[in-house]
């Protein structure tokens, strides 16, 4: 495959990662109860990250997708069932929202070991890569919290 046809291939399954943190943080808004503003708030920052990340990876030769990952779409499955059976609290909607981080995770590492990226694009992935890991950290660290 063509340097940079792997390129574009690589950017386009990272911006369907981004487009499917924005609806799995979408979702967990609406499963948030009123007194989790703190959350909503958060998450709604991590919307608004995922967002500026989509805007870079077009930037960077990605097309601009609105679709998402089939992951995607069974992580969002998931976290429906799973919210039947735990009631939408905090540690919950927490723990749907670390699986998540955790295969955004999973996808960078699997961009960036692609090998043969432009030096500039394996700059832009790293730099997002470790932004997404510092939101994963905080979002693990308020689980942690919950009872």
């Amino acid at each position: 495959m063509e340097t940079t046809e792997m390129t574009t291939e690589v950017l386009n399954d990272l911006v369907q990662i981004n487009n499917d943190r924005i609806v799995g943080y979408e979702r967990a808004v609406k499963e948030l109860k009123d007194g989790d503003d703190d959350l909503k708030e958060l998450f709604s920052g991590m919307i608004h990250e995922s967002t500026g990340y989509k805007s870079q990876l077009v930037s960077a030769g990605a097309n601009p997708d609105n679709d998402t990952t089939n992951s995607g779409k069974i992580y969002r499955v998931w976290m429906d069932v799973k919210a039947v059976f735990t009631g939408h609290d905090r540690k919950a909607v927490l723990e749907n929202c670390e699986f998540g981080e955790d295969a955004a995770q999973k996808a960078y590492d699997t961009a960036l070991a692609a090998g043969n990226l432009p030096s500039d694009v394996q700059a832009l992935l790293s730099q997002q890569k470790q932004a997404l890991r510092a939101s994963h950290d905080r979002i693990k660290l308020l689980r942690d919290f919950q009872k």
